[in-house]
């Protein structure tokens, strides 16, 4: 059991240095600089131990999915890691989560932003932010229209407990990495425009299957989970 679990664990700091090297691949075809990429590790399903593997590989970021599973995980997280929220955040869980985390991804909507703004003044911090954008316009994912992504960033840039950092989207699964490049590259364009308004550092995109390409067209974070973790086993329900 031991020699099994150690192969686990050495499997993930393989997975974690194939995914740095790929990143300073990808920098280096379009000339940036890999410090400017944050590899984050996605959480979700995944073993306390299995994450902590990732962090002493020198991944410093922890992306969360669900609130109920962080609440149950994060004491046993590496305390060298930080932890943000990625998922879909409902109001009644707001409280929870604002403080708890260094960054949520995930405001896409007006209500959701006054949710947070709320509870960041209850406790009277300063809770930073990202605007998610549904780039594809899919009628299942959460997001906001880009067209209203302006206005959108104007009225959560009024709310003083807020501190909008940037961008973050989960584009369609793709058939050709051509469609994921002019994916990416629509959403950089519009990161770009809306820096017209405010300074926004972060532009969260790219995931397990697509992360190379995002950062050739300028994320500076990418969320990845079977990549370092390998497929996601669920467990059963009823157990």
């Amino acid at each position: 059991m031991a020699t099994e679990s150690n192969d686990i664990r050495n499997a993930v700091l393989l997975r974690c240095a194939e995914a740095q090297e790929k990143i300073r691949a990808a920098c280096a075809a379009c000339g940036r600089d890999p410090a400017g990429v944050t590899l984050m590790a996605v959480t979700k399903t995944v073993d306390p131990v299995l994450v902590n593997t990732a962090v002493s590989a020198g991944i410093r970021v922890l992306g969360e999915n669900r609130v109920q599973e962080y609440l149950s995980k994060r004491d046993a997280y590496d305390p060298a890691a930080e932890v943000q929220f990625i998922g879909h955040l409902q109001t009644n869980k707001v409280r929870q989560i604002v403080g708890s985390v260094t960054l949520i991804h995930s405001v896409d909507s007006l209500h959701l932003a006054e949710a947070v703004e709320k509870a960041a003044a209850a406790k009277q911090i300063v809770q930073p932010v990202l605007l998610e954008v549904n780039a594809a316009g899919e009628a299942t994912k959460s997001g906001a229209d880009p067209r209203f992504l302006p206005d959108l960033l104007r009225q959560v840039m009024a709310m003083p407990h807020l501190e909008v950092k940037g961008l973050m989207t989960i584009p369609p699964p793709v058939a050709h990495e051509s469609e994921a490049d002019a994916m990416f590259a629509q959403i950089a364009a519009l990161h770009q425009k809306l820096q017209q308004i405010a300074p926004l550092p972060v532009l969260s995109m790219g995931m397990s299957g697509d992360y190379t390409s995002a950062v050739r067209h300028g994320s500076t974070m990418v969320r990845l989970g079977s990549a370092l973790f390998g497929p996601r086993i669920y467990p059963q329900k009823g157990i």
